[in-house]
């Protein structure tokens, strides 16, 4: 039976946490909201509020809305008439996750509409297509944090990472953006087999590290060759914020996603300390940034009939 008013809300990610480049991405407890109510007659309608509501377009070309537009195309029927209510709570081009947050919320918000004739799987796949890797749209959708690898049949298998609760991930969000596509091209288009065994070894760590809190094995494990010694440059302070978050107590750093917004892993005890010295390292340098203790989001994607 399909809903006439739906509203789907999706946690932020932070993906390849060092060196699961493209493959790694965990939920964190920041929420888009996005309400969905079939209207008789009409071209869509899209509303935003947030602290970043005028970035997002209110027309056809929103992501959202190409999104809820791509699973109809997919079961072979034309989009109903839709007004659309966003509630943006994840920052936007920052590293966390908003695009795919939009393309699970649009993808979710169709299906539940439609009277849900797709699983939960080929929606997944569907948001792996429309985003081109797994890192982000798979634990947007299913919560937690999850490891995408494809089959010799090029399916994907996603795998559950257990993640202690006392490994606290804490978000320095600086107030400039960096764009997927520029982070993008600074990536060499071949790396050395030295490279990619370090990867493999320090990817392997960092998941029996997050399973264990083994905090002297995440510091390790969160180095990386493939991505972040050549996104670091884009993102003034990289290193002062660094240093001052290893001072604090964390096991290490990152940038979360394709950055600017920088991730640091620490325990309970030093959340606020770690907290509070990447936040103070910015403001040194001019540059404002909201810092936020987080969790680990656990559920993914959620619904609920307005």
């Amino acid at each position: 039976m399909s809903e006439s008013h739906i509203t789907v809300t999706v946690p932020a990610t932070t993906a390849n946490l060092g060196p699961g480049f493209d493959c790694i991405g965990a939920a964190l407890t920041v929420y888009n909201r996005f309400k969905f109510s079939r209207l008789e007659v009409g071209k869509p309608s899209i509303t935003v509020t947030g602290t970043e509501a005028a970035k997002v377009k209110t027309d056809e070309s929103n992501l959202l809305y190409q999104a809820f537009s791509r699973l109809y195309q997919h079961i072979k029927q034309s989009p109903p008439a839709v007004a659309i209510e966003i509630e943006l709570g994840v920052p936007l081009a920052r590293g966390l996750g908003s695009s795919a947050t939009a393309i699970v919320g649009g993808l979710v918000g169709a299906n539940q509409l439609a009277g849900t004739p797709l699983s939960p799987a080929e929606v997944m796949n569907l948001a792996i297509a429309m985003e081109g890797h797994p890192d982000n749209v798979v634990p947007a959708l299913l919560g937690g944090c999850r490891l995408a690898a494809s089959d010799s049949k090029s399916n994907w298998q996603i795998c559950d990472i257990p993640w202690q609760e006392n490994v606290v991930p804490v978000v320095a969000i600086p107030d400039f953006e960096l764009s997927t596509s520029e982070a993008r091209r600074v990536l060499p288009t071949q790396v050395s087999r030295a490279d990619a065994i370090f990867n493999t070894a320090h990817l392997g760590l960092l998941l029996r590290g997050l399973a264990t809190d083994n905090g002297e094995w995440i510091g390790a494990a969160l180095q990386d060759r493939l991505h972040q010694p050549y996104r670091q440059g884009l993102i003034a302070g990289y290193e002062a914020v660094q240093n001052a978050a290893l001072a604090a107590g964390a096991y290490g750093m990152v940038i979360s996603g394709a950055g600017p917004t920088l991730l640091a892993l620490t325990e309970t005890a030093k959340a606020a300390a770690v907290a509070a010295a990447m936040q103070a390292s910015w403001q040194q340098q001019g540059i404002d940034a909201e810092v936020r203790s987080l969790a680990i989001d656990t559920q993914g994607a959620t619904t609920n009939p307005v």
